[in-house]
């Protein structure tokens, strides 16, 4: 869980759902006000925009809250035909008009714009310029006073636009925590849009801890090699900006809920913060498709 987030959580006094919208409500707040002082020297701030995604564990109760496309899957072990078997199951909401329901759903909130979404170099999206419906950020899509300030117009075409077209509203599932729950992925779209749930958690499961999250990358980078008919190799060694048009940014961190035998992590693993938030052994990695060199990896017993 992020620390801002950890930090609000321990003024609120415990983690919420209602604690989780104001947390989300104030970095949005945030922005703006980073978005408003900024804009006369960098107007291109009004179009600067990110995904949220969030997984917090207090008392045994998980929440996952997120803005966008980047997903949280649970690996869950399952008894069938009196073997066990490990499924993927999804926590989060892909806010991306590339899928029907939510493409139908922002229809349904502009009813008198039949340009809402459209078709444009290959998928769907939003007044034909983002795939997300929801974000922190990209004020220009929310905010009327900023895509029609003379300064942003000078960057770029204003968009005319009714009312807002994208919310920083989140996503929020509660889960019970179970003993069958082995591990959580949370991952930015450009692994996902390589990789499907169940043969994430198939890596995951099949695989040394150590780097873990290393390993999915390379698993989704190998699958854009093939996709390109290219070497892996060759995918690493693309330029800056050349490399967006073969994958988006890929960033992965994954959570262990269980807690190895013999590991010196245990005890600590036990252990509470002050909003009840259980400790576990966790990977991270992070790729940026706009850097030509890999960057370092972090493997991070809490």
């Amino acid at each position: 869980m992020p620390l801002p987030l950890l930090k609000f959580a321990a003024e609120q006094g415990g983690l919420s759902v209602d604690v989780i919208k104001r947390a989300f409500s104030a970095t949005e707040q945030e922005f703006l006000n980073l978005v408003k002082q900024a804009l006369p020297v960098r107007p291109q701030i009004a179009s600067v925009g990110s995904c949220c995604l969030v997984g917090a564990i207090s008392n045994d109760v998980l929440y996952v809250a997120n803005l966008g496309d980047s997903r949280a899957v649970l690996g869950r072990r399952v008894s069938e035909d009196k073997k066990n078997k490990v499924v993927a199951e999804r926590l989060s909401t892909d806010h991306n008009v590339g899928v029907e329901e939510v493409r139908k759903e922002v229809e349904e909130l502009h009813p008198d714009d039949s340009q809402i979404v459209v078709y444009t170099r290959g998928v769907w999206r939003i007044k034909g310029i983002i795939q997300v419906s929801r974000s922190i950020g990209d004020v220009y899509l929310k905010k009327p006073e900023f895509y029609r300030d003379p300064i942003f117009q000078q960057f770029g075409n204003p968009v005319p636009l009714k009312r807002p077209v994208i919310s920083a509203e989140p996503s929020i599932i509660i889960r019970k925590l179970k003993p069958q729950d082995l591990f959580l992925i949370f991952a930015s779209d450009g692994l996902w849009e390589q990789l499907s749930d169940e043969t994430a958690v198939e890596i995951v499961l099949k695989n040394p801890r150590a780097g873990i999250a290393k390993r999915l990358v390379r698993a989704a980078l190998q699958e854009v090699a093939r996709k390109r008919e290219i070497r892996y190799d060759d995918i690493k060694k693309i330029e800056k900006g050349p490399r967006r048009y073969f994958h988006d940014d890929i960033t992965v961190v994954v959570i262990y809920l269980d807690q190895q035998k013999g590991s010196g992590s245990n005890n600590r693993s036990k252990q509470n913060n002050t909003v009840g938030c259980t400790t576990a052994p966790v990977d991270v990695y992070s790729f940026n498709a706009d850097e030509a060199a890999e960057e370092d990896v972090f493997d991070i017993i809490a």
